[in-house]
């Protein structure tokens, strides 16, 4: 693993954001964790930054990475964490206020804090981004089209990231999981077996990989962790 990192970790109090934000953490990286309330004492440890902010606004996306370039001079790592999920309705029920719901949340930040980040990283001539897409994005299911929707926009949005910044190598992938074992998730579904949803940790762990040194011929990769469900 590289030492010294700055990672950005979107959404790090989150269900999957708080996991993968202690597998930094646990690696010996400066992680700095963003939501819209968020503060230092939400994680044990001298190397963790909380700056709060509203990565669905653009201009606090930018005041979000020019801080960070202003304590740290450099963002190594992006993990795009946050998201959310609304669903439960087919197509011609679903309102307007779902659909930007979920446009906002997981298309929009990406793309402002994506937009933010990769001049940095040009500059700098590395860096690293993962973003935690879904399954949906891949494989649209009935009742959650704003929701797939949004998560194959992200997709695509981490596709033309590869491409577009192969040439100085900084790298650009998603993971797609399945049903993954939250306390959200599991209060939303309490009948159903936990035992065949992704552990957190496991995809916390493949962040990691994707971050490190070992996965720089990796990028435009959408990788699927469905485990059991498949």
């Amino acid at each position: 693993m590289d030492s010294d990192r700055i990672v950005l970790i979107t959404g790090a109090k989150g269900g999957l954001g708080s996991i993968v934000t202690e597998a930094f953490l646990a690696a010996g990286d400066t992680v700095v964790g963003t939501s819209r309330s968020i503060q230092a004492a939400d994680f044990a440890s001298p190397r963790f930054v909380a700056i709060a902010s509203d990565l669905t606004d653009a201009a606090s996306a930018r005041q979000l990475v020019f801080c960070i370039a202003q304590r740290f001079q450099q963002v190594d790592t992006l993990v795009h964490v946050m998201g959310g999920f609304s669903g439960g309705k087919p197509i011609a029920e679903t309102d307007d206020v779902t659909w930007d719901r979920m446009m906002n949340l997981n298309v929009r930040s990406a793309f402002n804090i994506f937009r933010a980040v990769i001049p940095r990283m040009r500059a700098a001539g590395r860096g690293r981004i993962v973003a935690i897409a879904s399954r949906a994005a891949a494989e649209p299911a009935a009742n959650i089209a704003a929701y797939g929707a949004s998560k194959a926009a992200l997709l695509s949005l981490v596709r033309s990231a590869a491409a577009e910044n192969k040439d100085v190598g900084i790298t650009v992938n998603a993971i797609l999981p399945g049903t993954m074992n939250t306390v959200a998730n599991r209060k939303a579904d309490p009948k159903a077996d936990f035992s065949r949803w992704i552990p957190p940790k496991d995809v916390a762990d493949l962040v990691v990989f994707l971050t490190s040194n070992a996965a720089a011929q990796i990028t435009g990769a959408a990788i699927p962790i469905y485990g059991r469900e498949a």
